[in-house]
């Protein structure tokens, strides 16, 4: 099993190269291939184009934004920890390099995501989102509602940050990624304050 893992990990790490250096549209399977030392048809039994294997790759590259959102595990407050998580995560994402790759050289491979429907990273995040806030619930930190519901206003919000808010950070400090960073705080806190 590590194995399998390393080597679907050599792969994606082959790709997310690629894409750094080309973009998703010029990057090809045989590019992937011959970055990770595989043939191509070994790259073809796990992915038959470079959409799917792009959408493997920023499932992957983007779970660890995910991650600190959780419960604290010592028992503390869960909206506090929560909001921070949020916020450093949208910083992360805005500031990843892969991100920043696709949202400048292709960024209609985020429109299906946008517009048509979730994707494997927006779905761990919403079940990420849906277990702290019915943490945040149970030890009262967070307003008491429909936990599905309130997850995805949560990826409603903290997506639109993320995606658009290079378009609004365009001048001083009033202007900034850091003071935009702050207004998604106010805004989270707002809206899960019970």
């Amino acid at each position: 099993m590590t194995s399998i893992r390393h080597k679907k990990d050599a792969m994606l790490d082959a790709a997310r190269d690629c894409v750094l250096a080309v973009g998703v549209t010029r990057t090809t399977l045989t590019d992937v291939a011959r970055r990770a030392g595989v043939s191509r048809m070994t790259i073809y039994r796990r992915w038959p184009d470079v959409r799917t294997l792009v959408a493997d790759l920023m499932t992957r590259e983007w779970a660890g934004v995910v991650a600190p959102v959780a419960p604290p595990a010592d028992g503390g407050p869960v909206r506090p920890r929560a909001v921070d998580a949020l916020v450093a995560g949208v910083a992360a994402l805005r500031e990843h390099p892969l991100f920043l790759k696709i949202l400048e050289v292709d960024p209609e491979i985020l429109l299906p995501y946008l517009l048509q429907r979730r994707g494997t990273s927006q779905d761990a995040m919403l079940r990420a989102f849906e277990k702290t806030l019915r943490a945040g619930h149970r030890d009262g930190t967070i307003r008491a509602d429909d936990p599905t519901r309130q997850a995805r206003a949560v990826l409603l919000i903290v997506q639109s940050f993320a995606m658009s808010g290079h378009i609004v950070t365009d001048g001083g400090p009033d202007l900034s990624p850091e003071a935009f960073d702050e207004e998604l705080r106010q805004i989270l806190e707002r809206y899960l304050t019970p």
